[in-house]
């Protein structure tokens, strides 16, 4: 595991942190301003962003989306700032999304970042993009030590922390739920993101099981697989099967698998808290299929609101505040990207270390 550590020991004296959140991983450019007080009370300041548009049936590029990212980021980042009513010579330190994500859409928050923080004579923290998904999630829902259900375009996981770090419980073998849908709708003519129209899609389909193609269920161990899925409705939609009914069959496959896994991940863990997290996490079936499981198994179901599911500089924010609060800064021109980087691989140890590990990826 991985760490960046500074010296978090006079850290824990500051009555109230504001901090800049800046998320650029994939589609969205976004920032954010948040506030947390010693007792740990969050709140969000602002919310901006905005979203490069594939082209009809084409998923995303990354030249072309960090192209727009070049474009709009002075524009989000500025109405972030006016938003919160704050300057940013007033915001403690400055986090950006350094990881997991599409290389070149990841440098271009890192530069925003190193430029701001160099300019404004800020602190600058590397976050991992996953964990601002669940940090926020935490917050929002109101969760102390939950089971994580990471589904979105680049993660499909099953998590839950302890003392040395992040564990994944299950996980993906192929692709991700939220690239199955994507690939689905691109299949259809669609862009990405296409989780909303296949939900869409699916919610038209008027039930009669005699028209429903019967799709593969994969689920190896605790781990899921899509891509015969994904074949398999393609197949079905050349045969002239509806689409409704395709996308509520998907839908339907896909997401018990997901059930399955994170009920089984319940049992091993023995938690009393699940927390549903990222893009995926918006979709109203899957939100009523979890909510029945954990029903039935005295489980506490939090899903982070539709809002927020998707990539925000909020959300980097969240995670800004745990991982500056345990040592993670670097000066600004030890800003970095990894295009990979796990959860699992994320580690907070005691201050004192090296601040900054041989080996990573600069802007």
């Amino acid at each position: 595991m991985e760490t960046f550590t500074g010296n978090p020991a006079d850290r824990e004296d500051r009555s109230l942190l504001i901090c800049l959140g800046i998320e650029s991983t994939a589609h969205t450019f976004g920032a954010g301003v948040s506030e947390l007080s010693r007792e740990g009370h969050f709140r969000i300041l602002s919310d901006a962003r905005d979203s490069y548009k594939a082209p009809k049936g084409s998923g995303i590029h990354p030249r072309e989306a960090a192209r727009h990212h070049v474009e709009v980021c002075p524009q989000v980042i500025q109405a972030a700032i006016d938003k919160a009513g704050v300057r940013v010579y007033e915001v403690d330190f400055i986090a950006y999304s350094a990881g997991p994500g599409l290389g070149p859409c990841l440098r271009v928050g890192a530069v925003a970042a190193r430029s701001l923080a160099s300019y404004f004579d800020k602190e600058i923290v590397p976050v991992n993009h996953a964990i601002g998904h669940i940090e926020l999630g935490k917050f929002l829902a109101g969760l102390q030590d939950p089971l994580v259900l990471l589904i979105s375009g680049g993660h499909t996981a099953i998590a839950a922390g302890g003392a040395e770090g992040w564990k994944i419980y299950g996980e993906t073998l192929d692709l991700t739920i939220g690239q199955l849908l994507d690939q689905l709708g691109r299949h259809f003519g669609l862009s990405s993101p296409a989780g909303p129209k296949i939900e869409a899609l699916a919610f038209q389909y008027k039930y009669d099981e005699g028209k429903i193609p019967v799709l593969p269920y994969t689920i190896k161990g605790n781990d899921v697989s899509y891509s015969g899925l994904l074949s398999a409705a393609k197949d079905a939609d050349m045969r002239g099967v509806s689409r409704e009914a395709l996308c509520f069959s998907v839908q339907e496959t896909a997401f018990a698998a997901l059930a399955e896994a994170t009920e089984r991940a319940l049992s091993f863990t023995d938690k009393a808290e699940l927390l549903v997290t990222g893009g995926v996490a918006a979709n109203q079936r899957l939100s009523r299929m979890l909510q029945n499981m954990c029903d039935a198994r005295g489980v506490k179901l939090g899903i982070i609101p539709k809002e927020f599911a998707g990539d925000c500089g909020t959300q980097i924010a969240a995670a800004g505040f745990l991982f500056w609060k345990n040592g993670w800064s670097v000066k600004a021109q030890e800003a970095f990207v990894r295009q990979s980087w796990r959860i699992d691989r994320v580690n907070f140890r005691p201050a004192g270390t090296k601040a900054c590990p041989q080996g990573i990826v600069s802007t």
